[in-house]
């Protein structure tokens, strides 16, 4: 099973969910995963480096790696039906590239806020993608959200995008997300992240298991 999680816009949060979702799986779910770093940054693959040199046991492999190296990776990683690859895409429309990543696509997570640059590159971002692969399943987590802040174009946004897919539960802004690393979530964080999982696991994840 392919799973991606992209935006065009920067700073969405894509590195993060990456991280909570492949900690979920392995740790909660007892699942095999890869996860494959294709961010420009590759924090994620300096995080599981610096977690090795740590002596921290790993319950995932992260590889750094371009657009350009998944066609072949993908047709090596194919070869397990239970293995479950997760891919963090760079935040950017403009590489053909991404065309095979989206056409393999099993499953998508889409995070965004409720700005209206975030909102824009979220519908681009979900227009290309359905393009592409029109049937794939698109989750769009609201991440990073404020308690205490209305947001004005909230209605608008979500109206807009449960055209293209599913709005999950919220993410807050909490500082505890800083300390989640390629090896754990901290506990206190797990009440916020279940209920955007579980659901997900259950009707479309879990599925790949049996």
């Amino acid at each position: 099973m392919l799973i991606i999680i992209g935006n065009q816009k920067g700073g969405a949060g894509k590195s993060t969910l990456t991280l909570l979702l492949a900690n979920f799986l392995t740790l909660v779910k007892k699942r095999r995963v890869t996860v494959i770093d294709m961010d420009y940054q590759q924090s994620l693959a300096q995080k599981y480096e610096k977690a090795k040199i740590l002596e921290n046991t790993e319950p995932y492999e992260v590889i750094a790696a371009g657009l350009e190296h998944f066609p072949s990776m993908f047709t090596v990683l194919a070869q397990s039906p239970e293995h479950i690859v997760i891919i963090d895409l760079p935040g950017k429309l403009d590489d053909d590239g991404l065309m095979p990543v989206f056409a393999a696509a099993d499953l998508v997570f889409c995070p965004f806020s409720y700005d209206e640059l975030s909102f824009d590159s979220t519908i681009l971002f979900s227009v290309v993608l359905k393009k592409i692969n029109k049937d794939v399943p698109v989750f769009f987590v609201p991440n990073r959200v404020k308690g205490n802040v209305k947001y004005e174009t909230q209605a608008e946004v979500e109206h807009q995008l449960i055209r293209f897919g599913t709005l999950t539960a919220p993410i807050s802004d909490r500082v505890d997300f800083q300390r989640t690393s390629t090896f754990q979530t901290p506990l206190v964080l797990y009440p916020i992240i279940l209920p955007v999982f579980e659901n997900i696991y259950e009707s479309h994840i879990g599925l790949s298991n049996s």
